[in-house]
């Protein structure tokens, strides 16, 4: 997977959905909703960045491979799960939604872990 794409994409997609947000929703969600909302892109954003960064490292070959896909895998998962049910969270008051975003979190903190392990040559070789 080449992460730098998928980061570049991520990105896009996080600075469309921030849009989305500020324009056509500011009148649909009241204050919590909102706050909910800017939460989920702002760590869309995040790990999109991450991801890029993911993507610089592997083409530098300064991150060993096999890692650096877990990192990106786990980080992908948590921007889907983690900003996923956030979003849905803001747009339907579902609260119970809030129960897997906690999922999401620990895959970021994965995510970042196996990119530290990429980072330190883990797994194979670069």
């Amino acid at each position: 997977m080449n992460w730098g794409v998928a980061g570049a994409i991520l990105l896009a997609a996080a600075v469309l959905i921030g849009a989305f947000g500020a324009h056509a929703l500011r009148e649909r969600l009241d204050a919590y909703a909102t706050g909910i909302y800017e939460r989920a892109v702002f760590y869309h954003a995040v790990h999109g960045l991450g991801l890029l960064a993911l993507g610089i490292a592997t083409s530098a070959r300064v991150a060993a491979q096999p890692a650096a896909d877990a990192a990106g895998w786990l980080i992908a998962a948590g921007i889907i799960v983690f900003s996923g049910s956030l979003y849905a969270l803001a747009l339907t008051g579902m609260r119970r939604l809030g129960a897997i975003t906690p999922l999401g979190g620990l895959a970021f903190v994965a995510g970042w872990c196996a990119f530290a392990l990429a980072l330190s040559g883990g797994f194979a070789t670069r």
